[in-house]
């Protein structure tokens, strides 16, 4: 198992390119079991979730052809699709089961066992099913019950929809199976975040007629088939607000590239009342944490475009060495405080009352052993880690292969002192 070793570092300077969008790519990779025709995504980001997708899609039948070095992957499913899962795979990621309507459109029939991924709260899938079953899907629900998503539909139809909250994944698969479906859907109450926008222009290039993605409102006509294309997925806005909490955190200067500042505004606008600066130039998002004193804000946690759940732990690293007291809500995930544990080992003195989290800002960290407990608090840990006194050591760090691309190489070449290594002794 490789570990992290972070030592105290310098000011990070220089400029980073954000890879492509992990949370974009998946669904995108799901949806092209909705056509036998070859698929080529460009700005794959190279880490462990995509591989565990292509690996998936390959066990379904799928030809996958990955280049992960050039940030390519050329996916056909042809004809012969499996519609069983194996749990080997699902149990890795959460998003396997984004498989689920494209598979049901394929075969009839899907068997999906519940998914893993991160322990950063339940992530029911309800609202998946009920608007599968608003579309005409059958689920066996005392499988269900023993973990098992065992659906079945001859032929699915439009309806209207309503998510009882914006649910991410929910709104993909609905999105996805009602494509083909017959008539007309309406998705009421849907996720808006930007990465929903990039499935359904990938969809609408295939063939789809998908309106209003990126509102509370999409409406999908069915159509009879869909095609193959090409398509260049979107800047990871989780990774580029990680690179500017580096910056503010470190009180350094980086340039950040590939990056679409409207994904990050509820970020840019937190990092502002800290008193980071950004700036747009041609070249792309400078941020710059040299410029004024690092002063405290509160944050909540809203679905899109409120402060993303994801940007909670890397920012609350930032809140522990800023000046003066701060309150972190978290609304989304109901566990997602568990790197709190990890910054109090590092001094940070941190309280937590149910969603939230009371941080007293100001501290003087030490380095410490610690755990990254889900892929963003282990990002979040390695930020503290380049502000604390001494060596920090990172374990469990395959959570951060799952959602960042080169992330220690990128950090080096900002000047990071920082370091992976192989531990034997696990």
């Amino acid at each position: 198992m490789a570990k992290f070793l972070v030592q105290k570092s310098d000011p990070l300077r220089g400029e980073v390119t954000i890879s492509g969008s992990k949370n974009a790519v998946l669904p995108i990779m799901a949806a092209t079991l909705l056509t036998e025709e070859k698929c080529e995504i460009s700005d794959t980001p190279a880490l462990r979730d995509v591989e565990v997708m292509c690996d998936l899609l390959e066990n379904l039948g799928c030809s996958v052809n990955k280049n992960l070095e050039q940030n390519t992957v050329e996916i056909t499913s042809g004809n012969e699709i499996s519609g069983e899962a194996p749990y080997s795979l699902v149990k890795m990621m959460r998003a396997s089961i984004l498989v689920l309507g494209a598979l049901i459109h394929r075969t009839g029939h899907a068997v999906i066992p519940l998914p893993g991924g991160c322990a950063i709260g339940k992530r029911p899938i309800e609202l998946h099913l009920k608007g599968l079953k608003a579309m005409g899907v059958t689920v066996d629900e005392e499988k269900l019950a023993r973990g098992i998503v065992d659906a079945s539909a001859e032929k699915l139809h439009g309806g209207t929809i309503y998510l009882d909250f914006p649910s991410v994944g929910a709104t993909e698969v609905i999105m996805m199976a009602a494509t083909l479906a017959e008539g007309t859907t309406i998705l009421e109450n849907a996720a808006q975040e930007p990465e929903i926008v990039d499935l359904a222009s990938f969809l609408n290039k295939m063939g789809a007629r998908i309106k209003g993605a990126g509102t509370d409102t999409v409406k999908i006509t069915g159509v009879d088939k869909l095609k193959g294309v090409h398509h260049q997925v979107i800047p990871d806005r989780i990774e580029a607000g990680t690179f500017m909490v580096g910056a503010a955190i470190t009180k350094g200067n980086i340039l950040i590239r590939n990056v679409v500042p409207s994904h990050l505004k509820a970020v840019i606008a937190k990092l502002t009342e800290c008193g980071i600066e950004i700036t747009m130039t041609d070249e792309g998002m400078r941020v710059r944490g040299d410029v004024n004193p690092l002063i405290a804000t509160n944050i909540k946690t809203l679905p899109y475009p409120g402060f993303p759940t994801d940007m909670q732990s890397p920012f609350m690293a930032l809140l522990t060495v800023a000046k003066g007291p701060s309150v972190v809500i978290e609304t989304v995930f109901e566990n997602r405080f568990m790197h709190v544990g990890e910054f109090n080992r590092m001094g940070a003195n941190i309280k937590t009352d149910g969603n939230a989290a009371m941080i007293p800002g100001d501290k003087e960290l030490e380095g410490a052993e610690v755990v990254a407990t889900d892929l963003r608090a282990g990002a979040a840990v390695v930020l503290t880690g380049l502000v604390a006194e001494g060596t920090t050591e990172v374990s469990k760090v395959y959570h951060i292969d799952r959602g960042y691309e080169n992330f220690v190489d990128k950090l080096k070449a900002l000047g990071a002192n920082i370091m992976r290594i192989e531990d034997k002794s696990e």
